[in-house]
């Protein structure tokens, strides 16, 4: 089975079933009845690809689904429309990738999967683990916000001791770490800023996430206390009241490393405005080394005025 997730939206609980059946097997499928439903699950486990199933144009799912796809944390989830044959849809209200007819699901559905799929991978850099944007897309969309003269919060963080606790417990445990890290982040940032918050994933422990500069502090302390409070469940008791564990360094001698925390190092343009990508993520990633320095987990933002 590909680990595909396939999310279908119907009120037609035969069509549900139909897509259901022909994609059991290949892809992990999800069906939905409602949209209001499909995008609770959205928002905590981003799919590979929605499936909308609609009869008419203006529907109130597809709306839904366009509103979400303007937010740039999920403006890059692909979607399939399933219409009514010869139905025209207005492509510059319908935020989809491609569509499909009624009478098409029989033979094109698993084709057009895979295309649109494949084809959403290559023009867009997402990270496979954590489903986030990826390096190139987290540069174009500093640098998209710094041409158009936006203000803005830009914030990198990533997780201490995380390869102290990878080399005793496991690339797969430490997997699981990066993911609901990503959630973490996803989520915190969805919820306080809907509209034009961004998370991307640099790689491995290294997160990235754009807000505005009146919300990045408490956006900040969220990540930070959701990340400590979550963070126990990953290590064995006997470390977890210990307070560390026992582990190799980069010389291979045994020591002792602490609980993971989370740095955040933050930059704006609110006084000194940005020319290029790289300014803004260079001053994030110095005040990322300087909270670093603290120990327990902290933030640290640029406060030059000049």
């Amino acid at each position: 089975m590909d680990e595909k997730t396939i999310f279908v939206i119907s009120d037609d609980k035969t069509v549900l079933k139909d897509i259901r059946d022909r994609l059991d097997g290949i892809y992990r499928v999800s069906l939905f009845t409602k949209v209001e439903k499909a995008i609770d699950y959205i928002y905590h486990s981003l799919p590979d690809l929605v499936i909308l199933h609609t009869r008419r144009k203006g529907a109130k799912s597809m709306e839904i689904i366009n509103d979400i796809k303007l937010d740039p944390i999920f403006s890059r989830m692909p979607v399939i429309l399933i219409i009514p044959d010869g139905m025209k849809i207005d492509w510059d209200k319908a935020f989809a990738e491609d569509y499909l007819y009624e009478s098409s699901i029989e033979n094109d559905l698993i084709e057009r999967i895979k295309l649109t799929i494949v084809r959403n991978e290559r023009v867009v850099e997402i990270n496979p683990l954590t489903r986030l944007p990826g390096n190139i897309s987290i540069n174009r969309e500093i640098q998209r916000r710094i041409d158009r003269k936006e203000i803005f919060a830009l914030a990198y963080g990533d997780i201490d001791q995380f390869k102290p606790f990878n080399d005793k417990y496991g690339f797969s445990r430490g997997d699981e770490v990066i993911k609901a890290t990503g959630r973490i982040v996803m989520n915190i940032v969805r919820q306080e800023e809907p509209k034009n918050g961004f998370v991307g994933h640099i790689g491995g422990d290294d997160f990235v996430y754009i807000t505005s500069t009146e919300l990045i502090e408490k956006i900040s302390d969220q990540i930070i206390t959701s990340f400590n409070n979550l963070v126990s469940i990953f290590y064995d008791k006997d470390d977890i009241e210990r307070g560390f564990i026992i582990s190799k360094d980069r010389q291979g001698i045994e020591r002792h490393f602490p609980i993971m925390t989370m740095s955040i190092g933050i930059a704006h343009n609110r006084f000194i405005p940005f020319s290029h990508f790289g300014e803004a993520t260079g001053i994030a990633s110095k005040m990322k080394s300087l909270a670093k320095k603290s120990k327990g987990g902290c933030w640290m933002m640029d406060r030059r005025h000049t």
